[in-house]
């Protein structure tokens, strides 16, 4: 009996982490941005040695007045993160944890500067939509908010990782629950490479297999990303003034080392999307397939009858499934997409551990790619 009793509380001690926790709502946009904060987070939680709560992901669906929240691990691995630091699902950590390190009176919201809302000097952690229903999916109120401005997230700079662990030892602050991700957007560049950790589960990867072999088996194909709904078309209007709009670093640097953002690149003119496609597919060999993943508008009829004369079929996911479409483009030979999207650039960082080709739409420019050439 007494050999059980230590046991229990041997393991009991390995399950909680004396420096601390991190959690936090990811608040901001949608799956994309969402992916690229969480990158930060990590790296944030490891340069800080705090155990990073995994959040579930937010997500907006037709029809429904507030935000859904959708386990992390619905989409990817726990075990693939915990080989780079330290992490719990978020309903592992308020059913086992919270309860004896984070008790209903020491939950305080950390933000940089007050947030509007009802009160006043207060980070209104549940202000507003998403904010409100992630907190109220695990019945988290709380009692007061922390500023922790000048402080930023910069986990490669351990002089500002000192200073947070400083001003908030975990002795006194075991939880730092953040009204939005500890990170940049879009990801620091430093933190880019954390991608690899990121993996798809059993059930996605199954479902992209499945799909692959049964859609598009005997060839090879290539996947391509659109964005051309309304809300983006709009999003572009601000291209000559956001010289780095959302994932567009991705492309031109992130000090535009690499070029400037244009135009085309954010929304591309469909002429110019089918010289592309052609271009791609003269330079491939035995690509049968053409996977078109968008939010609006595939361009399956166009396709079809621009690309007639490379035998080539187009296909596209009879149901939105936007994680299913990550997953098979990731998986693609070759991948075109939005350099712009933060969508697209989770593609090409899956692509880039993976060590497969990719490119964006309009960059570089084609005049500047024949000129190379020649």
């Amino acid at each position: 009996m007494l050999l059980l009793f230590l046991t229990f509380n041997f393991v009991n001690s390995l399950s909680y982490d004396n420096h601390g926790y991190v959690v936090y709502c990811p608040c901001m946009g949608r799956f994309g941005n969402q992916a690229d904060h969480f990158l930060g987070a990590l790296a944030f939680s490891k340069g800080v040695n705090r155990t990073l709560v995994l959040p579930p992901w937010v997500e907006y669906r037709y029809g429904e007045i507030k935000s859904l929240q959708v386990p992390f691990t619905t989409y990817f691995k726990v075990e693939s993160l915990a080989l780079y630091h330290k992490v719990i699902t978020m309903d592992d950590f308020m059913d086992n944890l919270a309860p004896n390190i984070w008790q209903p009176q020491r939950r305080i919201s950390f933000c940089y500067v007050q947030r509007s809302g009802e009160e006043q000097n207060s980070c209104n952690a549940k202000s507003g939509n998403p904010f409100g229903p992630f907190w109220d999916t695990f019945d988290i109120e709380f009692v007061g908010s922390e500023f922790y401005g000048p402080l930023n997230y910069d986990a490669h700079n351990k002089a500002m990782m000192d200073k947070w662990n400083q001003k908030y030892p975990s002795t006194e602050w075991p939880v730092l629950a953040f009204t939005g991700a500890p990170a940049s957007f879009p990801v620091q560049e430093e933190n880019v490479h954390l991608h690899k950790y990121l993996k798809w589960n059993q059930n996605i990867v199954n479902k992209s297999k499945s799909f692959i072999r049964n859609n598009m088996s005997g060839g090879g194909f290539i996947g391509l990303h659109l964005r051309n709904g309304q809300d983006w078309i709009r999003a572009c209007q601000h291209v000559k003034d956001s010289p780095r709009l959302f994932a567009a670093p991705q492309c031109v640097g992130y000090k535009n080392e690499r070029g400037l953002l244009t135009q085309s690149m954010c929304f591309p003119e469909k002429s110019d999307i089918i010289k592309q496609v052609k271009r791609a597919l003269k330079k491939l060999n035995d690509i049968k397939y053409i996977f078109v993943a968008s939010d609006s508008n595939h361009l399956l009829d166009d396709f079809k009858l621009a690309l007639r004369q490379f035998d080539v079929s187009i296909v596209k996911l009879q149901q939105s499934n936007p994680h299913l479409d990550l997953a098979i483009l990731g998986q693609s030979n070759y991948f075109i997409g939005n350099c712009v999207s933060s969508y697209s650039a989770f593609v090409k960082r899956e692509r880039d551990v993976k060590g497969l080709p990719s490119e964006f739409w309009s960059f570089p420019s084609p005049k500047k790619v024949k000129h190379e050439e020649l």
